[in-house]
This record gives C-alpha cells, structure tokens and sequence, in this order.
C-alpha cells in the first residue's frame, strides 16, 4: 500500500468510527487511526464573536461525544481530502458534511478537519493532531 493509501485508510476510519445511528461507539477503533498522545481541537465562535477552542486527549473527546452519540444519529462524510506527505509526517485537509441520516438532502454543517499526522515504526500512520471548523456565515468551504 502507498503512502497515501495508508494516510487514506487512517482517515477513512476516523470517519466510520464516530459515524452511525444512535448508540456507543467503539471507542476501541480509536488505536486504529489516532496516536495516544494525539490531541483533536474543536474550534467554534462564542457568543460575543470571539474564536475559543477545547482540547481533547482521546479519552477527554470520547467522554465528551458519548453522550450526543446515544442519543443521535450521526453521519459525518468526508466530500473532498488533500495529502502532502513529507518523510515521516504528513497533512491532511478533509472537507466533510455532517448529517442525521445519510440520505439527508442536505447537510447540517460542513467544515474542515486539518490532520496532522506520524508514521510511527510500530503502529504505521496515526493521527497526531486534528482542529476542525465549520462553515458560518464569512466562513466557507472552498475547493481544494
């Protein structure tokens, strides 16, 4: 498999470990693409405008998920994804919708994950870092 590929499948299986109907997830899956020094960072706007985020370690951001995803169907898709790999690191902009069902006519957001990650010798490529944001009125999505 090339390096893209593997990048590829790491990416691919973040997306299907947090998508599905209403339930757990296998937070198991998470050693399958995410490092365990990885951190994930959701950015979004406060009330008064200003840019805020949280950082997770892995078991911070599955505690914090848990709850949305008993109770919701949760589909996040992946609609576009660039790769620049260089030596042992690579970087990763993946386009996504989000949706209650996969056959929603249109999404409830979009946004942007920005993935940085590490081809470590013994597990392969892994997530190391992950900010995403989402489209908001001024903020827009554009092709890459």
């Amino acid at each position: 498999m090339g390096e893209e590929a593997a990048i590829g499948a790491v990416v691919d299986e973040m997306y299907a470990m947090i998508s599905g109907p209403k339930g757990p997830r296998d937070w198991s899956r998470q050693d399958n693409c995410f490092h365990p020094d990885a951190r994930q960072i959701r950015t979004r706007v406060d009330a008064d405008g200003r840019a805020i985020f949280r950082s997770m370690g892995l078991a911070d951001y599955a505690r914090d998920t848990t709850p949305f995803f008993a109770e919701n169907d949760f589909f996040e898709l992946e609609i576009a994804r660039r790769i620049d790999v260089l030596g042992n690191m690579a970087h990763v902009w993946s386009a996504y919708e989000a949706r209650s069902a996969l056959d929603d006519p249109l999404p409830e957001r979009r946004g942007i994950n920005s993935i940085q990650l590490f081809k470590d010798p013994e597990r392969g490529w892994r997530i190391m870092a992950m900010i995403w944001d989402n489209e908001r009125d001024g903020v827009t999505i554009t092709p890459f």
